[in-house]
């Protein structure tokens, strides 16, 4: 209980009712924290219900950067820091360095040889893992309401393009080959996107706009993160199951791996991370119900995200459009469809729903034979680079603390 002295309650004004999520309704605040400790990574724990918990370590610390002003010098210096490998930059705060220091040593877990076969399970599957991760998550996202209204009302819902490259730069840094090898940058971006929550979570208070529509006192709790997580590779792992994508038990375990490392490195406590997919699973089925639904922001967002999807394509913008609606609906299902408000596409949406099947047994089919991976691979890579040269227009982007909320969200 001691974290419920240290914080005052999130207590929802905006009543979730009966709003579940994947195809599955529950009372969102009647459904008690039930999920055992002994799940997860650490095997034991205090048993606390995440909506209560936040980073107890992080969030005081960038609250005092932002207080004292020195974020921006923080940025200026944090510009050049890259690589895993890399020593921090000098002149930061004594008490971010120490931090620092601390949050980027992999967990005592953490398994060199998964986070290898990760690697090569990320080249070979990279088609439906940057598809499930990128359309199919950015969809579940708006349609949790938190994670909706706190992007739209926080800086970087003023500008979606760079918001999402952001975001994107920690996605595909875990896609990476070289994830948490040396040379990699998935520990740089796991840290730096702490640090962007730790500031998220004492600006966002500071909004009168976030404040009149959110319900909460605090934003980014630790159930608010796992449910992020479980759009990501729950999701991913679920629905490449449903499509019959053939994997290998020490694949999916190593997938999962790389996933867990990441959550523990992105500040979740390992007494919340799954250690195994039945764990995830069990998880993901109690706190997805009662954390998503319909918001007025998440279909704002929506329809921005969709709309840059769309200019990616080259069959004109109402064809791409209609494509990508029908792509999005197929990848998260009519419910979260409809709390996203993305349009039925009679066309498209029959032609999808045909021909994906055929097209997963196809490129099934090709996956064995030589050099078939390296070329999916090549051609995965490309599109990846593409998305992140569109959506910076061509400019070096990284992620950096924001230091102001988003002004005059309309």
């Amino acid at each position: 209980m001691a974290e419920l002295s240290r914080r005052k309650i999130l207590i929802s004004g905006r009543a979730l009712g009966t709003l579940g999520a994947l195809g599955v309704a529950f009372p969102a605040r009647a459904m008690p924290w039930t999920w055992a400790p002994s799940g997860s990574v650490a095997g034991a724990g205090a048993g606390v219900d995440p909506r209560w918990v936040w980073d107890e370590e992080a969030d005081p610390l960038v609250a005092s950067l932002l207080d004292r002003g020195a974020v921006p010098e923080v940025n200026r210096l944090l510009w050049g820091w890259n690589r895993n490998d890399q020593p921090l930059p000098e002149g930061l705060p004594a008490d971010l360095r120490d931090f620092m220091e601390r949050a980027r040593q992999l967990p005592s877990w953490a398994d060199r040889g998964k986070l290898e076969l990760a690697a090569q399970f990320n080249k070979s599957r990279g088609f439906y893992l940057n598809l499930l991760n990128g359309v199919g998550g950015g969809m579940l996202s708006t349609a949790i309401p938190k994670e909706a209204i706190a992007v739209y009302y926080s800086k970087g819902g003023a500008d979606m393009e760079d918001r999402v490259a952001k975001t994107s730069l920690l996605g595909f840094a875990v896609g990476d080959l070289n994830a948490y090898r040396p040379d990699g940058t998935c520990i740089v971006q796991a840290v730096k996107t702490r640090l962007v929550h730790a500031a998220v979570r004492h600006l966002l208070p500071q909004s009168p706009y976030w404040g009149q529509v959110s319900g909460e006192e605090i934003p980014i709790s630790q159930e608010d993160m796992l449910v992020t997580w479980h759009t990501l590779p729950t999701y991913a792992m679920r629905k490449m199951r449903e499509w019959n994508v053939p994997i290998k038990t020490a694949e999916s375990e190593a997938y999962l791996h790389v996933w867990q490392v990441t959550a523990h490195m992105l500040g979740i406590r390992d007494e919340y991370i799954p250690a195994t997919w039945a764990a995830a699973n069990a998880q993901s089925d109690q706190i997805l119900p009662r954390n998503m639904g319909p918001t007025p922001e998440g279909v704002k967002l929506t329809d921005i995200l969709l709309d840059q999807l769309a200019e990616q394509t080259s069959l004109g913008t109402r064809a791409s459009r209609s494509l990508c609606n029908a792509l999005a609906r197929h990848l998260v299902g009519d419910q979260v469809a409809g709390w996203d408000d993305i349009p039925r596409e009679p066309v498209w949406d029959a032609a999808i729903k045909t021909a994906w099947p055929l097209l997963v047994k196809f490129r099934e089919g090709l996956i064995p034979l030589p050099l078939v991976p390296e070329v999916a691979w090549v051609i995965d890579e490309a599109l990846r680079k593409y998305i992140l040269f569109y959506l910076t227009k061509g400019q070096e982007t990284k992620i950096e603390i924001p230091a102001v909320n988003r002004p005059n969200p309309s």
